[in-house]
């Protein structure tokens, strides 16, 4: 696995925020994150954050950098498998479902990248393209986990649909454009 860049660096009292903003984001929503909900979370008083984030979005950001580097690293996990492409895409459908809504503060809406570790998305998408070889298949690939990712969260395939087998075809589509058959 490539070495990960440095994610930003939290006191062990910011950490902990993040760790309890996590909880709260998982279990109730991006719309129950609010700095009045962590703080009644934490036992303490919403004033108090802002000694270790300016602002939400300071507390988002440094969710966002988490769930980068989480999926990132099970990715890398995946590229040295066998069948590579199934791999990559079991890993991220995984990922995504295991903490949907860190998924979708991850990549939904516009990207505050000067928050975020230096060179850390890049990171996170290298594993598309060292499975793939090719900058825009591997962007083709990533876009087709991503919107294969949200029309599952958000119900939109038929009842009755077998997504596994919408998955695994997926995968062989682009095992056959990796491999040129």
């Amino acid at each position: 696995m490539s070495d990960r860049p440095e994610l930003s660096v939290l006191s062990s009292r910011a950490a902990q925020i993040v760790s309890v903003a996590r909880e709260l984001l998982e279990e109730e929503g991006r719309d129950a994150l609010t700095m009045r909900a962590l703080a009644a979370r934490l036992g303490i008083r919403a004033p108090s954050l802002y000694k270790h984030f300016p602002n939400k979005a300071a507390v988002e950001s440094a969710l966002v950098e988490l769930g980068m580097a989480e999926l990132g690293a099970e990715l890398y996990r995946a590229v040295d498998e066998p069948e590579p492409v199934p791999a990559l895409l079991r890993a991220y459908r995984a990922a995504a479902l295991a903490g949907p809504h860190l998924y979708r503060l991850a990549t939904q809406g516009p990207l505050d990248r000067a928050s975020l570790a230096p060179g850390l998305e890049d990171w996170a998408g290298t594993p598309f393209f060292l499975v793939m070889g090719e900058p825009y298949t591997a962007q083709a690939l990533f876009s087709t986990a991503h919107g294969m990712t949200i029309l599952e969260l958000d119900g939109r395939y038929p009842s009755g649909s077998d997504l596994d087998r919408t998955w695994a075809e997926a995968a062989h589509a682009f095992e056959l454009v990796r491999t040129g058959r």
